[in-house]
């Protein structure tokens, strides 16, 4: 999940994202948020080199305008009224950092990492963030016009007012988010996972929202009009407004009524009256057939819906699994980001620590290959051992 702080382990140890941190960015110690090098102001886009640590850097109102991020940190940084347009900031980490009113137009976001980020009135248009990460980020008032957003994790993050006209958010990670308010008009959200946001005075007409998981999403009052939810799961559109398009309403079926057992004489104009001598039979095949279709139907139905039932009780239990180890990274993280901080980063050699990194990577292992509800027990095994000895740790440091 994070980095350890000892010179002699860098070229070991791995963020859970997969990126190293350098000797740079260790060197740059824990600080305060923009309590780092002073860069109000400067401008990086004619050749001015940057420092080699940016961590808690104050970049109040710099001018990075195609400037090359890659991989920095600017972890607490105070990116305030900068301008990044077209900046690569490939995964940069820009945690706890300070962007409100950034410009960040066409600039490369791809696999950030920007939790618990204030983004209110940042600009992005058209900026290409596929796989970015703004968990319990702010983007109040941000402006997302067409940006790439596939697989962008917006956990628990705060898009309010935020303006996200045909992006293309697909597959996006926005359990708890808030988009009240927000513009979403053609924005392309196929099989985001969007549980618990909130949709409310939204605009999402002519959105695309096919086979996205929006199980207690609330729709009070959005306008709707146009937008296709087809496969879309447990979409309740209650207090909504306008005629989405995708949605499939249960009809009752039932078995024609084929009066097979109504046995009486009918009179046939021209015709002699039948003989009595009980039914024929072809009747009694006819009878029996429909009797075997019958049962036939009813146990195909029974069959149908404990596999409903039974497929149904795993999904929910997949997700609350799910919910668990993300709230384990996200301990992980927080506890990470004090020891930082507060100055005691050497704490994550720490025993307990490996511990949890470890147990977070088996707890996301066990929930890939499992596919029974019995085999959840190993997640939440793991997330158990690991939530224990995050607990030990945190009780040691304070």
């Amino acid at each position: 999940m994070r980095r350890s702080i000892p010179l002699a382990l860098i070229a070991a140890i791995f963020a859970l994202s997969g990126t190293v941190i350098s000797p740079a960015q260790a060197a740059a110690g824990p600080c305060r948020p923009g309590q780092g090098v002073d860069l109000r102001g400067k401008d990086f886009t004619r050749g001015a080199q940057l420092p080699a640590v940016l961590r808690c850097a104050d970049l109040t109102k710099a001018k990075l305008d195609g400037v090359e991020l890659l991989q920095k940190d600017l972890t607490g940084a105070v990116l305030r009224d900068a301008s990044l347009k077209q900046a690569n900031l490939t995964q940069a980490t820009l945690k706890y950092a300070d962007l409100r009113g950034a410009d960040l137009s066409e600039a490369d976001l791809g696999q950030m990492h920007a939790d618990h980020a204030d983004l209110r009135g940042a600009i992005l248009i058209d900026a290409e963030a596929g796989q970015a990460e703004f968990p319990h980020a702010n983007l109040t008032g941000a402006t997302l016009t067409r940006a790439e957003l596939t697989q962008v994790d917006f956990t628990n993050a705060k898009l309010v007012d935020a303006d996200l006209e045909e992006s293309t958010p697909g597959q996006l990670k926005a359990r708890k988010a808030d988009f009240t308010r927000a513009k979403l008009r053609e924005a392309k959200m196929s099989q985001a996972n969007l549980r618990n946001a909130t949709f409310k005075d939204a605009d999402v007409s002519e959105a695309e929202f096919t086979q996205a998981e929006l199980d207690g999403a609330d729709f009070t009052g959005a306008l709707v009009q146009d937008a296709s939810f087809v496969q879309a799961d447990d979409a309740d559109l209650t207090g909504s407004k306008g005629k989405p398009t995708g949605l499939t309403v249960a009809v009752p079926t039932s078995l024609p009524d084929l009066d097979i057992f109504n046995t009486e004489e009918r009179d046939t104009p021209g015709d002699e009256p039948a003989p009595s001598g009980g039914p024929s039979v072809g009747l009694a095949m006819v009878v029996l057939s429909a009797v075997g279709l019958a049962l036939t139907v009813v146990a195909w139905g029974v069959s149908a819906q404990r596999r409903t039932r039974r497929n149904a009780r795993f999904v929910m239990m997949r997700r609350d699994a799910e919910e668990d180890i993300t709230r384990l990274g996200e301990g992980i993280d927080q506890l990470d980001y004090e020891l930082q901080v507060n100055g005691r980063g050497g704490m994550t050699a720490d025993r307990d620590w490996r511990l949890a990194l470890d147990a977070y990577e088996a707890a996301k292992q066990a929930l890939l290959v499992a596919r029974r509800p019995e085999e959840l027990h190993f997640v939440a095994r793991a997330v158990q051992d690991g939530g224990a000895a995050l607990d030990r740790l945190r009780s040691r440091v304070h």
